[in-house]
């Protein structure tokens, strides 16, 4: 098995990258959606973020609010420190199984938006960062997400630097250009992937 973390940061093009790889037949564990489903209605996750965060963060029909609790962990670091407490341990547990049960010779991709924030590299054999340039996430960001520009531009600041991704990366992919050439640029990958795993 050959494991892969793969990051880049917010508006990058990082989910394009990921559903390229789910097509081309690598088994995609994403973090996101792990991180949902830890806190989803019913789960032990949920009840410890109600408890440390109140009654505000969930919605009428139980479920997590999640602008609510974002409005409350931006821009406050023990706050944030607490919720990632909470869920990144359960994501990780779930992660780590997702893999186990993959099979022998697979390519597992691990979608992991804050690979470098939390230390995550060094437990996967290699790193992919895809990497944009900030005044293109930002077009990105207000155009595909609704954010205003001084929002998108604060979530890119809370975020590691491009510098510090480059660091822990084996392959960098630019998405600079368009589509098609990110499309390409994976497509090499998975061949060398490929090659790689059957070493």
């Amino acid at each position: 098995m050959l494991s892969v973390g793969l990051t880049g940061g917010i508006g990058a093009g990082k989910s394009a990258v990921s559903a390229r790889l789910a097509e081309l037949g690598a088994i995609v564990i994403d973090s996101d959606v792990l991180a949902r489903e830890v806190v989803a209605p019913g789960t032990d996750g949920l009840a410890e973020l109600r408890a440390a965060f109140g009654d505000g963060v969930l919605r009428p029909d139980g479920a997590l609010d999640r602008p609510a609790l974002g409005a409350l962990v931006f821009g406050d670091d023990a706050a944030r420190r607490r919720l990632e407490a909470i869920i990144h341990p359960r994501v990780r547990d779930r992660s780590a199984e997702l893999a186990e049960a993959a099979p022998d010779d697979a390519i597992v991709v691990h979608d992991v938006p804050l690979l470098v924030e939390s230390g995550l590299a060094p437990l996967y054999q290699l790193v992919v960062v895809v990497e944009t340039p900030e005044e293109i996430r930002v077009a990105r960001l207000t155009r595909d997400r609704g954010m205003t520009e001084d929002a998108a531009r604060a979530r890119i600041a809370a975020q590691a630097t491009d510098a510090q991704r480059r660091e822990v990366a084996d392959v960098v992919l630019s998405n600079a250009g368009t589509r098609e050439e990110l499309i390409a640029a994976v497509d090499d990958l998975w061949q060398r992937l490929i090659q790689d795993d059957r070493r």
